[in-house]
């Protein structure tokens, strides 16, 4: 390859600037880092009713229309998944089993998306041969897509 070649490429690489984490994802990891202090500071006696709190917190923050998905949500998984504490994750509701967090709620707003997202994580029992899904955009909740909620979450705390 000639030094003019090289030179072209060198350039274009360079001008292909990476940031990095995006101002959003920033801000989670901010967010789970203040989590994490604060969960050092109350101990383990009270976390599941902080959790909660902070978790209720959280949702009565967001906009509106993820607000709505939210609250439902948090319904569908208390009701299906009473073992489960609520708390945050990297400034999202979630729930979990033994401090792990099973399943989340993202809100569109928080990463800038046209959805809010229902997800698993690697601890939920959702394997289905060599694929499965993890993570589901809501736009809106039926009653269908409750029972869909539910029937998952279930199998996930299974």
């Amino acid at each position: 390859m000639s030094e003019t070649q090289n030179a072209a490429k060198s350039t274009t690489a360079a001008d292909k600037k990476f940031d990095g984490f995006t101002d959003e994802e920033r801000a989670a990891m901010k967010e789970h880092a203040q989590e994490l202090k604060k969960a050092a500071r109350r101990g383990s006696r009270a976390a599941k009713a902080d959790g909660e709190r902070d978790v209720l917190e959280k949702i009565a923050e967001m906009a509106e229309a993820d607000r709505v998905l939210a609250e439902r949500v948090h319904a569908v998984v208390k009701a299906s998944a009473p073992a489960l504490s609520p708390k945050l994750w990297y400034g999202m509701p979630s729930y979990a089993k033994d401090g792990k967090v099973v399943c989340f709620f993202q809100s569109a707003e928080k990463f800038k998306s046209r959805y809010a997202t229902f997800g698993f994580n690697d601890i939920a029992n959702l394997d289905e041969d060599t694929m499965w899904p993890t993570a589901f955009a809501l736009t809106e909740l039926t009653a269908d897509v409750e029972a869909r909620i539910a029937e998952l979450v279930k199998k996930a705390v299974s």
